[in-house]
């Protein structure tokens, strides 16, 4: 197989305040103790169960684990999900790349979202310059740290902003150290700093918004925070600075990090909320590792959890609750039900908003 012909250093971008953004901050954050959305009586019976569930779970020593996708935040959980972390009701949140790149763009400018057919016809779609080129800088400073991908995200926001050491210290690091495990991490950053002139010291770079950003509250409150990306998923990929090696790095170390709280889910809720695709996927890998591992040193498998999955699809007028469906019934093929109905526990799929049935938990579990 011949290498791309296509020079992606090449790439135009473009300054993140040219973008007409769709959807700002102060506008869409919901305020925690504001009244939720009324819901109709399923999913109102479930958000009652649901919260019942998480504090049985709390109060067990079991863990809540949140995984949500990018629509929760642009939605505006962030100040809901921030306090429920200060609570204690969610003991890790995930989210995809899409995630996080909506975290750091409110966090920044205080606004974030695009429409995609009106730029991907430009070529403008995504090829910012400030988001990908801060979420590279987030990385590979923590990935000299050691850090995951949401760690590395929540300090950038938090602390405004990284150190790098100089292109001398990185060259004598790796040569005196060539085995070492953040070799390859030191590698990355020195080449990006000679290709794309980044400076050595001190970057500053101010959040006004850092409340907007669950990444940053979730660092500040010392609660495990993972995103869980795909390479060419994201807008990160559209800008000359691109570099899956940081990318994968950092999410090779979350994948992981996202199984120790796994291992902590006996007795304990999972929230899929408005993740079709990367939660089922990811967390149907990691329980089979933490099992995996459990089994081998001769423990019993996680149990006794329970799952319940947020989103506005119909569920394929299928009643989860009795199994997955047929093949030859259309809903076998939602992989966010089918997925979390082999994962063992008790599944349940709620049709719902995800923000209505985040702030309507939140609600009840304020209430008890």
């Amino acid at each position: 197989m011949k290498p791309p012909s296509l020079d992606w250093a090449h790439l135009r971008v473009f300054p993140l305040s040219e973008r007409t953004s769709l959807t700002r901050a102060d506008d869409i954050l919901k305020a925690p103790d504001s009244s939720p959305p009324p819901l109709p009586q399923p999913a109102a019976r479930a958000v009652e169960e649901c919260a019942q569930k998480v504090i049985a779970a709390r109060r067990s020593g079991g863990g809540v684990i949140l995984m949500y996708g990018a629509h929760l935040l642009r939605n505006g959980a962030a100040l809901v999900l921030k306090e429920m972390m200060t609570r204690g009701w969610l003991t890790h949140l995930a989210t995809n790349g899409a995630g996080t790149i909506h975290d750091w763009e409110y966090a920044w400018l205080g606004r974030s979202t695009e429409s995609v057919r009106a730029n991907v016809v430009t070529g403008t779609f995504g090829t910012w310059d400030e988001t990908s080129r801060n979420t590279h800088l987030a990385l590979m400073a923590g990935g000299l740290r050691g850090e995951g991908y949401g760690t590395s995200m929540g300090r950038y926001i938090a602390e405004d902003g990284c150190t790098f050491p100089t292109p001398e210290q990185l060259q004598t690091q790796i040569a005196a150290e060539p085995s070492h495990p953040l070799t390859s991490a030191r590698a990355d950053l020195l080449n990006a700093m000679c290709t794309h002139q980044l400076p050595a010291g001190r970057i500053e770079i101010n959040h006004r918004w850092k409340h907007a950003s669950v990444a940053a509250q979730a660092f500040l409150a010392d609660v495990p925070f993972t995103a869980h990306p795909g390479i060419g998923y994201d807008i990160i990929s559209n800008h000359p600075m691109f570099n899956g090696g940081v990318i994968g790095r950092a999410a090779t170390l979350d994948f992981r990090l996202f199984g120790d709280s796994v291992e902590t889910l006996d007795n304990g809720v999972l929230l899929s909320v408005g993740s079709a695709i990367m939660a089922p996927q990811v967390f149907e890998k990691s329980l089979s590792c933490v099992n995996n591992l459990r089994i081998g040193a001769g423990r019993p498998i996680v149990k006794g959890h329970s799952i319940y999955v947020v989103d506005l699809q119909d569920g394929g007028n299928w009643d989860w609750n009795q199994g997955e469906p047929p093949k030859t019934n259309a809903a076998y093929y939602l992989r966010f039900c089918k997925s979390y109905a082999r994962m063992g526990g008790a599944m349940q799929y709620v049709q719902c908003d995800n923000m209505a049935f985040m702030h309507n938990l939140y609600a009840r579990l304020a209430a008890q």
